[in-house]
């Protein structure tokens, strides 16, 4: 027991380190995603340029996740991935500071859609090889409670700098703040990273020697449960992404100068749910399982649609908006924690996670397509009802198909660096 403690004593300076890197990576991310569209239009592009431009990072991002998840499980010094992504998320934020023409801004949507799908599988990857599978799962619900903090900071700053100087200051502020993320990536000890740990690989589990590295076939196309989960995610994606937004188009009408006050107020209540229930979720998880949290996530999302037909209530529109905070908390830990637990051993913890990623995306890009559809053809209500009607078909395909993925017996396994029982770890 000496020994594990002094391992998890050592360890905390890079836990600190990537806790810093999830908030200030957070704030460079959100300085370049949500204000591009306004800053697009304030500088004289119509709507349908403007689309493009935010399409063309998109599909980008979209056809990059799961090739960048294999080139995480490749790549042996995950600190340098983070390091060059930033720095070309920062300089995709100075082309947009500097010019609004139209070669600065596709090449920066191209830079940025290209740089986006490495942080994240890097970032969990990076998290398993300090902590190890036992207490993969608590830290990473930290990792997410950093990530949502570092989200409503940003927002809150660039509210603040660009009412004071301009939409311009957005991406100088996203370019700034680089600088400490690369700090917080250096300051995380390459030492303490575990190569194999980090990309899913063991060498043994339960006693018994395995393979280095699985095939794509076995890991991704063998596994049923894996690939019906990646059609649950799907599914809740499709069901999600465009709620938001549709609500908030559905508001601005007659009323077009509040509607920006209300999304802020409904995003860092998202926000600020997932920062505070994100690191429970993590420890729940390892105690309990995953499942029962999923089925409360997914279960919420047509709960919300149902409700957001009901009443058109500004103060309850932002209260409903807990629900949207809680579905993405929960989806946002476990479903990561669910990838870890499929390809445990396998050495393509990474590749899955990419694969996760597309599905997320595909399923969010379609969403607000067959919203918009809807809404021209119907109503919004009609909109919101039929997305909550596909929540609640994820839900039951989660319900029916997906069983409980927590192993019981890892504690006996020899892939994790400490071997506490997960209400040891140091807090």
């Amino acid at each position: 027991m000496a020994d594990t403690i002094r391992l998890a004593t050592e360890n905390k300076p890079s836990i600190h380190a990537l806790e810093a890197t999830n908030f200030f990576l957070a704030d460079v991310q959100t300085g370049l995603g949500p204000f591009l569209a306004a800053y697009l239009a304030g500088s004289g592009w119509e709507p349908g340029r403007v689309g493009i431009a935010l399409t063309i990072g998109g599909v980008i991002t979209v056809a990059l996740q799961a090739p960048a998840g294999a080139i995480v499980d490749q790549v042996r010094s995950k600190k340098l991935i983070l390091i060059f992504a930033s720095a070309v998320l920062a300089l995709g934020a100075v082309l947009l500071s500097v010019t609004a023409a139209p070669w600065a801004v596709y090449t920066s949507q191209l830079l940025i859609g290209g740089a986006g799908p490495f942080l994240g599988p890097t970032l969990a990857a990076v998290t398993m090889g300090i902590v190890g599978v036992t207490f993969f799962d608590r830290q990473f619900g930290k990792n997410q409670s950093f990530n949502s903090a570092g989200n409503v900071a940003c927002a809150l700053l660039i509210a603040g700098l660009s009412h004071l100087f301009g939409n311009r200051a957005i991406f100088i502020t996203a370019a700034i703040l680089t600088i400490p993320t690369v700090l917080a990536i250096r300051a995380i000890r390459s030492k303490d990273i575990d190569y194999d740990l980090a990309r899913g690989g063991a060498k043994q589990v339960h006693g018994k020697e395995v393979s280095a590295r699985a095939s794509v076939m076995k890991t991704l196309f063998r596994d049923p449960v894996l690939l019906i989960f990646l059609g649950c995610a799907f599914l809740f994606h499709f069901a999600n992404a465009a709620m938001l937004p549709q609500l908030g188009e559905m508001l601005s009408h007659g009323v077009r100068a509040s509607a920006a006050p209300f999304m802020s107020a409904c995003i860092i209540v998202t926000q600020v749910v997932i920062m505070c229930f994100a690191p429970a979720i993590g420890r729940f998880a390892n105690l309990h399982g995953r499942k029962p949290l999923l089925m409360i996530g997914f279960g919420v999302l047509p709960i919300r649609a149902l409700l957001y037909t009901l009443t058109d209530n500004r103060e309850s529109l932002i209260a409903i908006q807990l629900l949207d905070g809680v579905a993405n908390a929960i989806f946002g830990v476990v479903s990561i924690l669910v990838v870890a637990d499929r390809t445990r051993a396998t050495g393509r913890f990474n590749l899955v996670q990419g694969s996760l990623a597309t599905a997320v995306g595909l399923g969010a890009a379609l969403s607000t397509t067959f919203g918009g559809k809807l809404i021209q053809h119907f109503s919004y209500r009609i909109s919101f009802l039929s997305l909550g009607a596909i929540a609640a078909l994820a839900f039951l395909l989660l319900w029916s198909a997906i069983p409980e993925t927590l192993s019981r017996r890892r504690d006996d396994d020899t892939d994790t660096p400490f071997q506490e029982t997960p209400q040891e770890l140091p807090a």
